[in-house]
């Protein structure tokens, strides 16, 4: 159905201007410059507007016109009267840009729920509102206000913003970058990056996709889509508000270390998508991916003429992950025999200052026929000998036959600018800096490995679901948000080991309890009030005897009272003390795009400070499970440092697994914690310490 939106047969403009400088005028005007012919003015004042016959109302228009697409510039109040006539005419795809919805209050956000409303009785696609319009560079269609046109090229590029659907259109502009498609999104109130992300994949003018996103309407969908849609062609995506401010307030390690962006992270990660740091950087590697072929390795050579630069290229490849390539003898030899005495012949390759462009040439084609590149990174700084133009002109031919990228960065700024525009005018991008270019590379050998991967579906778990289920309906029903002992049930009836533990009220009755475990134990305050206990004083270890209950009982109530004195206490929860393993904690806080996000890293007190922790969204398949744990920093310390025997990190696979299909299971959980979960040496298992459980009770 979008087909018809970017290649409609005519277009209406429901209020379309004679007033310079109004939006309405500015739409028709680059419908005209873009060359689209049957264009249909909707005026209060019929007669003829730049040429074109104008109408008073769109179910004026004779039906032969064939609209199929109307761009709606009209104030908020009169759009779903404009939209219900649209629906009579018998348009199916329109493009409000008028704003005052949703972005603008209550009323607005009436408005525009009146409005989707009509859609759906229509049987209508919007994009909007509040909104820049769209463009096709294959059809001619410009239904937008911007300033700009965009050149043909292959980049379908989406955003949130209609500003920074703007500065790419002028970055672009000036950096000969073409798109295929270009959407502004607005509010979102009926297409959304989802329905576009599925359009542009079967779309042959696009070969790539970018986007800027302040957020997705359905994440679990997102995940889905992109993940199809990224094995055949690369998504970048810049997401804007990275930081926490404003996420809602939670309780436990996991829900503190998210934040949103965090979910963000990991979902992109899941489902293939790259994802730029910044605006400028998602127009760079779209512009890559535009321009390049992909990299089978990341083995990559550098070719310089200044021996700085290429160390500075080097840190920054290293910095990134990618490998400086070790030339094959015959590449070594040949650069030896042409190249002056005082070069360097390895990687980076330096010419030296005063290279000529053939010498240029000759050394970027020997190191591009060595089979152990990948591809190249190419640098020219500006010396007084230099003849930037010639070496532009010298390389452009071997850059645009090669089967391996070779990224430019003509180093400099007035020396090299007439170098950037030879470059340039053959699709041929110059980067600004070697940071710049070395990211650019990254993200194509990255998406080498997107495309190979194969995403396995997460296997199914023995459980018993019903008991967990009795527990969190009993809590939901008695509106126990947070949950105690009933917890560990909950583990066990998923297949994860629990230490053995009791939950008493009593000195009397602690002291029964550890008789019953089996000395050593641990002491625990009990209460919906506390939830780091170690701050309070809350948690006694190594228990050896009923003296030492006695002691730590009276002990830890005085405290926790000094501490917490408004704390509701429960009694204190004894537990059989286990000891020589590593401390790790699982968890999970529900976010409110993406659903369960699982946590893991190093456990006990210092998580919070260390902040090495990873994350990924449930469910969650055993590679998924496996590249939580390796991709901590701390990682080493459970494989075995220094001759320690690994931990048992099958086991805590195993357990990240059954985590993901329980919370994936009851969606009633909002917060899960394990810390600790004591993992003993390989082949040892694990065991939950510690166990928190927060449930929805609304």
């Amino acid at each position: 159905m979008l087909e018809r939106m970017f290649d409609p047969d005519a277009v209406a403009v429901i209020g379309a201007s004679r007033k310079e400088g109004k939006v309405g005028r500015a739409v028709l005007e680059n419908l005209i410059s873009g060359g689209f012919e049957n264009i249909v003015p909707i005026n209060p004042n019929d007669g003829e507007i730049l040429g074109f016959q104008a109408y008073k109302s769109i179910l004026d228009v004779p039906e032969e016109m064939n609209v199929d697409l109307a761009v709606i510039v009209i104030p908020a109040k009169f759009v779903p009267e404009a939209i219900d006539q649209c629906g009579r005419a018998g348009i199916s795809n329109i493009v409000v840009i008028s704003a005052g919805f949703k972005e603008a209050g209550v009323e607005g956000a009436r408005l525009e729920r009146e409005c989707l409303e009509l859609c759906e009785k229509y049987d209508i696609r919007m994009v909007g509102p509040n909104c820049l319009g769209i463009i096709d560079t294959d059809s001619g269609l410009d239904a937008t206000f911007a300033a700009n046109k965009a050149h043909k090229g292959n980049i379908a590029m989406m955003s949130q913003s209609g500003a920074i659907c703007t500065v790419a259109l002028d970055w672009a502009d000036r950096t000969n970058v073409g798109f295929s498609k270009f959407v502004s999104l607005g509010n979102k109130a009926d297409l959304d990056e989802n329905d576009f992300l599925e359009f542009f994949e079967t779309d042959d003018s696009t070969a790539v996709i970018s986007a800027y996103l302040e957020g997705v309407k359905s994440g679990p969908d997102f995940i889905e889509i992109a993940r199809r849609v990224s094995r055949s062609k690369p998504v970048v995506i810049v997401k804007s508000g990275r930081t926490s401010v404003g996420s809602r307030a939670v309780s436990s390690h996991t829900g503190t270390l998210a934040g949103s962006d965090a979910a963000y992270n990991a979902a992109f990660r899941q489902s293939g998508v790259i994802r730029a740091d910044s605006l400028i950087e998602m127009l760079d590697l779209s512009r890559a991916f535009s321009a390049y072929p992909l990299p089978e390795g990341r083995n990559i050579a550098i070719v310089t003429n200044a021996g700085g630069l290429g160390i500075l290229t080097a840190d920054a490849c290293s910095s990134a992950g990618l490998n400086i390539a070790s030339f094959e003898e015959d590449t070594i030899n040949e650069l030896r025999e042409t190249l002056p005495p005082a070069a360097n012949i390895y990687d980076p390759v330096d010419v030296l200052g005063d290279a000529s462009a053939d010498v240029y040439a000759h050394a970027l084609e020997t190191v591009l026929a060595d089979g152990n590149v990948d591809g190249i990174i190419l640098l020219v700084s500006p010396q007084a000998m230099t003849d930037i133009t010639e070496i532009a002109e010298k390389v452009v031919d071997t850059i645009k036959g090669s089967e391996k990228p070779i990224l430019c960065n003509l180093a400099g700024g007035t020396r090299v600018a007439e170098g950037e525009v030879i470059l340039q005018k053959n699709g041929i991008p110059n980067y600004p800096s070697l940071e710049r270019a070395v990211a650019s590379m990254d993200a194509l050998c990255t998406y080498y490995s997107i495309k190979k991967r194969k995403y396995v579906s997460p296997p199914s778990i023995n459980a018993d679901g019903d008991t967990a289920g009795k527990i969190i309906r009993d809590a939901v029903s008695n509106k126990k948000r947070i949950l105690g002992l009933e917890s560990m049930d909950i583990l066990s009836s998923y297949g994860v080991n629990v230490v053995d533990s009791r939950i008493v009220k009593s000195l009397p009755e602690a002291v029964e309890a550890s008789e019953e475990i089996g000395y050593p134990v641990v002491m625990k305050i009990v209460s919906p009030d506390i939830s780091h206990k170690t701050d309070v004083g809350g948690i006694r270890l190594n228990l050896q005897h009923a003296d030492d209950i006695e002691r730590a009982y009276n002990s830890m109530m005085s405290d926790v009272h000094r501490y917490m004195p408004e704390a509701r206490i429960s009694g204190v929860q004894l537990q059989k003390m286990v000891s020589g393993g590593k401390e790790v904690i699982i968890g999970m806080n529900r976010d409110p795009q993406f659903g369960p996000l699982l946590m893991f890293g190093l456990g006990g007190t210092y998580v919070e400070f260390l902040k090495d922790v990873s994350f990924a969204v449930a469910p969650i398949s055993k590679e998924e499970a496996k590249h939580m744990v390796s991709s901590i920093k701390s990682y080493p310390l459970i494989a075995g440092v220094r001759g320690e025997a690994p931990s048992d990190i099958n086991s805590i696979i195993d357990t990240l697994m059954r985590i993901s299909q329980l919370v994936t299971d009851f969606p009633e959980i909002l917060e899960f914690e394990i810390n600790p979960l004591m993992v003993m040496q390989d082949g040892q298992g694990c065991v939950a310490m510690d166990v928190r459980f927060t449930i929805d009770v609304k």
